[in-house]
């Protein structure tokens, strides 16, 4: 069984990573010691949950951790360097700290290492998360023992819920664009006054007037989606802002 190492201290283990084709040895002190950083460790780099949704996850709300008391969000893997390397880059991620643990040693040490060779896997981390202030484990979700690869309480909303069960949840936002379009700069620039992030859709060959019109209704660009909702374009956005001003 599975044993939850809350009140604990985390392993001492040195991980072996690779920084601008170097070899970087990065210890558990360097990445624990005297912050407030939350885990989360997933069976493998380019798994289907993993890459849909656990890390994306993790990667939407890592602002929201930050105004929250978390310094870093650090996700371990037992894969080698390179192949996190490239998973980093395919998942375009910049505020979370991926952690190769090639060896197992960490995910050992937390009594986290199970046998995956059903799957081809060898030895694997066990689906877990867990939030660690100063190198001590305050709390862990892990995942139920049950087959397949459960996926229940090591998610991003659920630790979010713990470290503030009223945080607030960004928005989701899409706006079509394309390139040279003042108005779109003007939308972007609107979006990020607000600290909104959101998803750009770049018109191109396979994404054309035709596909906004048939999604929007309109023809121009940008045009803005909030939550599901059609926004519009600059001036809208603006008007939405100053609705939303008004509100509070």
């Amino acid at each position: 069984m599975l044993k939850s190492r809350e009140g604990e201290k985390v392993p001492n283990v040195t991980f072996k990573t690779r920084n601008n084709d170097q070899w970087v040895d990065v210890t558990t002190s360097e990445l624990f010691d005297g912050k407030t950083v939350v885990v989360f460790s997933l069976p493998g780099a380019f798994t289907p949950t993993c890459s849909s949704t656990h890390l994306p996850r993790y990667k939407e709300l890592a602002g929201v951790f930050k105004d929250n008391g978390v310094d870093d969000i650090v996700c371990i893997s037992v894969n080698d360097a390179f192949v996190m390397n490239e998973w980093k880059k395919t998942q375009d991620v910049k505020n979370i700290t991926l952690i190769p643990d090639g060896n197992g040693a960490f995910t050992e040490g937390m009594g986290m290492l199970v046998d995956k060779n059903d799957l081809g896997f060898g030895k694997r981390s066990w689906r877990y998360s867990m939030l660690v202030v100063d190198g001590v484990i305050k709390k862990m979700f892990i995942e139920p023992e049950v087959d397949g690869d459960p996926f229940e309480v090591s998610d991003a909303e659920t630790m979010l819920k713990f470290i503030n069960p009223d945080a607030l949840l960004p928005k989701f936002v899409a706006l079509f664009a394309k390139e040279g379009c003042p108005f779109c700069a003007r939308a972007k620039a609107a979006l990020k006054e607000h600290g909104i992030d959101y998803e750009e859709i770049v018109l191109s060959k396979d994404v054309t007037t035709r596909s906004v019109r048939a999604v929007t209704g309109a023809s121009t660009v940008p045009q803005v989606f909030v939550e599901g909702q059609l926004i519009g374009g600059a001036d809208e956005l603006d008007e939405y802002f100053r609705l939303q001003a008004s509100a509070t």
